[in-house]
């Protein structure tokens, strides 16, 4: 029998259940499964639950949506994988509700009619932008007390058999070779169920083997068997005489007609006849102390439809029989209705019967929905026919008759039907009719009854009486009359009166009855208001009237009148019509006063008000040179004058003015006129008597502490007699000065005298005098203020200026007299000017024979008062005299000389003395400020020749020339004589040449920069920069050097104002030499940063007209 047994293999198919159970390793079946930490979002987790095959569940999540703006998405999952979204339908359902009171999502997840491989781990994932939450929760299914329970075998049932055969595939084979994350799409696309059984037992087989000692060849892993079908289990021992055992679910098996045993040398063979379902289980062997095992599994054949159901045909209340046979006593089938499994409860109308291999179903009272295709499924095949139930034929006995009936009374319609028990529906116009408090709808047997208490105008109509389940109806017209009405009570308008805003739509819906439906006519006065109006017209319809303004204007005003007429009467009513527009613009607003920072304005109310009073006015202003409005005032102002505050002084402003009743705000008026906000100045200060005479008074005083924007455009000054309020203006014309002369007043009399400041405002509040006045001079003795400076001998140096002022007092107005040395000043060489209160002494370019001291004579009559100003003009000294060397010793040079004949009229300060190799001729410093007229120079080098020469000093500065030794000084080593050669002195001079020229160059703002070049010439030249052919003197941005004839010229942080033309000049006896290049600075400023920086206006304008000229050429 070698095809009793097979290896066990699954039927190549999709299963239709829609849960295929975990997808884990055979490693990680023991292993916990992590449920993810919950956030904020899930306030409700779904808990698990136990149920059994073919019983409901429901699982509940719900989500807090109190901070969520939209619907948070939810996921069901079956195991790690599967999304249940795309399972649903009559065994699985989803549903979401949202509560608005308490702001909650509720999502559901329901199961029906559970199945055994519905069991397992079920996860729900909520997600809302970056939230994210989870919960995981299991589900237990129970099989009936009757059934048996669940095994590996479920995952090698095939649940829907197919017609067609398919190969068998070994899946032991597929799993032991695959990948652990292959095992999930492995058990669906093979329909396993049971994966996680199957994988634990795959776990075993995996394990590796010992080698056994008793057994030459162990069991296979598994065999299958068909149901009915006989199986040998053989095992081939190593030791024959070893004693062997067979055992079932670890009991003992005994000989049996069931269980044979056989041996065939070593072999040992255990045979199962007529296997069933009970035979499936696991078997053992075991041989002294080692044992080998093996799984059984029994397929159970398919049942199959040996007579197919049959058709059926009849009318309702008549009984069905769906008979069919199958292939096998006690078979377990299906009945199903369109694809729906029928209920055969107690409480069902559907019955089944069976009786050895037939089956039976039963539907003792027919009815219309019997009607559909029904089937009978058994595991190996499906049969289906079709059911028709159709209506008993219908009879009219009496039909529905017209009727007309008029408004408020009783309305009572009546048909009778055959056959009589047949229900039937009521129809208006197509709606259908319910009973309530005032429509009754009756039936008794065939009679069916429509009794209405009191008809209404909605009551007329078509009224249709439907059979149930017939396609024939019955239909009558029920028609009643009422007189036309106007219902304007319902319009909610005082005094009947409709107020529109002017450029709005205006649509009056006036409610009317009347039946049959009257005639509607709109007049205003004489002119009747048609349907095809363009701006102005009126409709009707069924229940309602209509007048339609498109666009409202202030002519639409007055009162429309609507009459209605019909068979049955006519009534009339009229509706009154205002339309309100915002008002008119105000009057161009006047400005009559201003202030500093303030204005006062009024104006005149708007000609139109648009029909509703005027509530205030908006106002605004700007600045003349703005085009921006700032409203003044958010509450209205109810007045027609207003004060704006807190403008710029000196600044031109606009204001206009918004008129604003209950439609709205107006157009703005016109501007007014432009006007600037002016404040006259404050008071001008500390006025003082300066001057008294027989008939004047001199006042002066000092400006006022504030001015403003309006400046300041001069002083009147005015004056009373005492005791008078006689004020009289002594200038006819504004005076600029703070001081002025009252003339032409009376000798000996008492005056009070006040100053007040005009500007374009006007005038400022006026300073008094405290105290009167007595017209009468006084003679003040003469008082020469010398300052302090002069005190002492005032020094200036040859060419600058002398500009002294000595001050003095006196009245009347004092002579002034001068005397240089006694002599009078010469007018040609030394300016004195004299003034009321002070002397000026003014020497353009000072000289020395300007030195000396200056007499100042002031005199009052006899009264003289005198001053001595010393003043000295020194220059640089000459030279000093008769430079010589008196002695030279070892490194050491003595020499002498004396004071210069010219000190420069300054004291000699003191000395500076060079030296300088005779090989070189170039001077080095050996002491400055140097006191006495002899000196000894030391540290003096051996072997060299040394002139020297010595400039004088005094406060102006160095002499311009120094005065060099004749002779030179020989250091030579003591106690050898060197008797030099005589040689013929080349010439070494030549003019200025530049060996290197200067290179244009560019610089970066901010950093320094050098320009460099290298100079040849012998004597040694003088070096001048220059730049735009300006020499650059006494710059602190610049530094220049000159080593070994290479000339530096360093420029410290430069601006786009350093940039030009740079030039390098040499000069000396023999020539002059010159070079030049050009900087240009990148990364300039521009003229508010040059001003920050404190750079001269002029310069910065300089700037400017350069950067242009350098823009310009290279464009």
């Amino acid at each position: 029998m070698p095809n009793d047994s097979v290896h066990v293999s699954a039927m190549g198919r999709k299963d239709s259940v829609w849960s295929l159970g975990e997808g884990q390793a055979p490693e990680d079946l023991d292993k916990p499964i992590d449920t993810p930490p919950l956030s904020s979002l899930l306030i409700e987790s779904p808990q698990g639950g136990s149920i059994t095959v073919g019983g409901d569940i429901s699982f509940v999540a719900k989500v807090e949506a109190k901070d969520l703006l939209r619907k948070p998405t939810i996921k069901w999952f079956k195991g790690k994988w599967m999304d249940l979204a795309s399972k649903t339908g009559k065994h699985l359902q989803l549903k979401e509700t949202f509560d608005r009171r308490t702001k909650i999502h509720t999502f559901e997840m329901h199961i029906i009619k559970a199945k055994d491989n519905y069991a397992g781990n079920y996860r729900c994932e909520v997600t809302y932008k970056d939230k994210f939450d989870s919960c995981s929760f299991d589900l237990e299914v129970k099989e009936l007390e009757q059934s048996q329970s669940v095994d590996i075998r479920s995952a090698f049932k095939r649940r829907e058999p197919k017609q067609e055969e398919t190969p068998e595939v070994d899946v032991w084979e597929i799993l032991k070779s695959a990948r652990p994350d292959q095992y999930e799409k492995i058990a669906f696309e093979y329909g396993i169920t049971d994966l996680r059984g199957l994988l634990k037992r795959l776990k075993k087989t995996k394990k590796e083997e010992k080698k056994s000692e008793a057994f030459a060849k162990k069991l296979d892993p598994a065999y299958q068997v068909d149901k009915g079908g006989k199986i040998r289990l053989v095992v081939d021992l190593a030791d024959p005489t070893v004693e062997l055992k067979w055992y079932k679910n670890g009991q003992e098996i005994r000989p049996t007609p069931k269980f044979i045993f056989e041996q065939k040398g070593t072999q040992r063979i255990m045979v199962i006849n007529n296997c069933c379902l009970n035979d499936d289980a696991a078997y053992s062997v075991a041989a002294g102390e080692e044992k080998c095992t093996t799984e059984l599994f029994v397929k159970e054949l398919p049942v199959k439809i040996t007579k197919e159901i049959e058709a059926v045909k009849t009318t309702v209340n008549e009984r069905i029989e769906l008979e069919c046979e199958v292939s096998e006593e006690g078979a377990q089938i299906k009945w199903c209705k369109n694809g729906v499994e029928v209920p055969t409860g107690p409480r069902s109308r559907y019955r089944v019967k069976s009786e050895g291999l037939k089956h039976w179903l039963i539907i003792d009272d027919a009815s219309k929905e019997d009607t559909g295709t029904f089937s009978v499924m058994a595991s190996g095949g499906t049969s289906e026919a079709k059911v028709q139930v159709d209506l008993k034929p219908l009879k009219i006995i009496q039909d529905l008759q017209d009727m007309t009936v008029l408004l408020g009374q009783p309305l009572k319609m009546h048909c009778e039907i055959f056959p009589g028990n047949v229900p039937g529906r009521w129809y208006r116009n197509g709606q259908l009719i319910q009973s309530n408090d005032r429509i009754n709808i009756l039936q008794r047997a065939k009679n069916h009854r429509l009794e209405i208490a009191n008809s209404t105008i909605h009551d007329a109509g078509d009224y249709t009486f439907v059979p149930e389940g017939y396609s024939q109806s019955l239909c009558a017209k029920v028609h009643i009359i009422d007189p036309p009405r106007v219902h304007l009570e319902s319009l909610n308008f005082p005094d009947n009166t409709v107020t529109i805003v002017a450029g709005n739509k205006l649509r009056v819906e006036i409610p009317i009855s009347g039946e049959p439906a009257p005639r509607v006519v709109w007049m205003k006065g004489e002119r009747v208001i048609l349907d095809s109006g363009h701006r102005v017209r009126a409709e009707t319809f069924t229940d309602h009237t209509s007048l339609t303004i498109d666009i409202a204007e202030k002519e639409d005003t007055g009162n429309y009148k609507l009459v209605l007429q019909n068979e049955a009467g006519e009534a009339t009513a009229s509706v009154k019509v205002k339309v309100v527009d915002i008002p008119d613009p105000p009057e161009v607003p006047l400005v009559p006063e201003v202030g500093g920072d303030w204005c006062s304005m009024t104006w005149d109310p708007p000609i139109y008000d648009g029909g509703s009073p005027i509530l205030g006015y908006f106002i605004e202003r700007k600045k003349k040179q703005s085009s921006r409005w700032m409203r003044l005032n958010f509450d209205l102002n109810k007045e027609t004058t207003f004060e704006p505050k807190k403008m710029i002084e000196g600044v031109p402003y606009e204001v206009r003015v918004f008129a604003v009743n209950a439609i709205g705000v107006s157009k703005p008026s016109e501007p007014s006129k432009a006007f600037v906000p002016l404040a006259v100045t404050s008071e001008p200060t500390m006025l003082v008597v300066d001057d008294i005479t027989d008939t004047t008074v001199t006042m002066k005083w000092r400006p006022p502490d504030t001015i403003g924007a309006a400046g300041l455009d001069g002083y009147l000054v005015e004056y009373c007699i005492e005791g008078t309020d006689d004020w009289r203006v002594t200038n006819k014309e504004l005076t600029e000065k703070t001081k002025y002369t009252i003339t032409g007043l009376p000798p000996e009399a008492k005056i009070l005298v006040r100053v007040r400041a005009i500007n374009a405002a006007g005038a400022s509040t006026p300073r008094t005098l405290q105290h009167s006045i007595l017209v009468k001079e006084v003679i003040e003795p003469p008082k020469i203020r010398i300052p302090r400076h002069l005190k002492q001998t005032y020094v200036r140096k040859v060419g600058e200026a002398v500009n002294l002022v000595i001050p003095f007092m006196g009245k009347p107005r004092p002579k002034v007299s001068w005397l240089k040395e006694g002599q009078t000043v010469d007018p040609t060489q030394v300016t004195i000017r004299n003034t009321d209160c002070d002397s000026i002494i003014f020497i353009r370019k000072a000289e020395r024979k300007h030195s000396g001291k200056y007499d100042m004579k002031v005199e009052v009559e006899k009264h003289v008062d005198t001053a001595i100003v010393d003043i000295q003009i020194v220059d640089l000294p000459g030279p000093p005299q008769c430079v010589k060397i008196d002695e030279v010793w070892g490194g050491n040079v003595a020499l002498d000389w004396t004071p210069p004949k010219d000190n420069g009229n300054a004291a000699i300060t003191g000395y500076t003395i060079q030296k300088a190799d005779k090989k070189t001729m170039e001077w080095y410093t050996c002491i400055e400020h140097y006191h006495r007229t002899c000196i000894t120079i030391t540290e003096l080098v051996v072997g060299n020749e040394y002139y020297f020469r010595i400039y004088s000093e005094n406060m102006v500065g160095l002499s311009e020339g120094a005065t060099q030794t004749k002779d030179s000084a020989l250091i030579v080593k003591e106690g050898m004589q060197l008797k030099n050669p005589e040689y013929i002195d080349h010439d070494f001079k030549e003019p200025p040449k530049f060996t290197q020229p200067l290179i244009n160059t560019f610089a970066i703002a901010g950093y320094n920069a050098t320009l460099n070049c290298s100079v040849r010439a012998n004597p040694r030249p003088k070096v001048i920069w220059m730049k735009n052919k300006m020499a650059i003197i006494d710059d602190p941005r610049y530094r220049m050097f000159s080593n070994q004839g290479v000339c530096t010229l360093e420029i410290r942080k430069p601006s786009p104002y350093d940039g030009g033309m740079y030039s390098c000049k040499a000069i000396n006896d023999l020539g002059d030499a010159l070079v030049e290049c050009k900087l240009e600075v990148k990364g300039g400023f521009t003229f508010s940063e040059l001003m920050q920086r404190g750079v001269p206006l002029h310069l910065i304008d300089k700037y400017m007209n350069e950067t242009k000229a350098v823009v310009q050429p290279e464009k």
